[in-house]
């Protein structure tokens, strides 16, 4: 296994990282660069390598550097009517790419994967690659194509167990709550989001 996805000693590695780059989202602070968490995700296809080549593409663009992803977890498909589960993991990276620009990144990978995007208020379909950008330090912002924290995130243990992982003691934006705690509480009420960890081929 490349060295890309060796993940020993996890919390002390991004204890180091997550204690001064979730620092206010100024751009002061953008200058360094800002922590970014990526929400990976497919459900037809070969599932596991997509995931590892579309996060192998992320780590190409000059001004992001890779910080950790998680393990990879299959998941039952929620709110669509599909039988396919889905592979997902979560990766933070630090960038200096704003927020939109990095949301363009990931929506052009999406599409190198054959992702076609479906209009607003369709039926969700099945993905060859779902990029979702879940934070990006502790900005709140709202536009037509962009929100963040990821509206979503704080209700979805696709998202939650994968953070967790890698970054269990991360305050989540939305919440003002450590990923962690509200993980385990989504799990008390949600007994129809069905999880399972995984691991990356060796």
């Amino acid at each position: 296994m490349s060295s890309a996805w060796t993940v020993c000693n996890r919390e002390q590695r991004l204890h180091r990282f997550l204690s001064v780059a979730m620092l206010p989202f100024t751009d002061a602070a953008s200058v360094r660069g800002q922590v970014a968490g990526i929400g990976f995700g497919a459900n037809i296809g070969p599932a596991l390598q997509t995931l590892q080549d579309a996060w192998r593409r992320v780590q190409q663009h000059p001004r992001i550097h890779p910080l950790t992803i998680s393990s990879p977890y299959r998941s039952r498909p929620v709110d669509m009517n599909s039988t396919n589960w889905f592979i997902n993991a979560v990766a933070l990276i630090r960038t200096t790419l704003p927020p939109q620009a990095l949301l363009h990144l990931l929506q052009t990978i999406e599409e190198e994967f054959g992702r076609t995007r479906i209009l607003s208020g369709s039926v969700p379909q099945d993905r060859t690659l779902d990029l979702d950008l879940l934070f990006y330090a502790d900005c709140r912002m709202q536009t037509e194509t962009l929100t963040l924290p990821h509206p979503r995130m704080a209700k979805r243990l696709f998202v939650l167990d994968p953070l967790a992982e890698i970054a269990g003691d991360l305050i989540l934006p939305s919440t003002d709550q450590p990923v962690r705690t509200v993980r385990d509480s989504l799990r008390l009420g949600a007994a129809n989001q069905q999880v399972e960890k995984s691991c990356w081929p060796s």
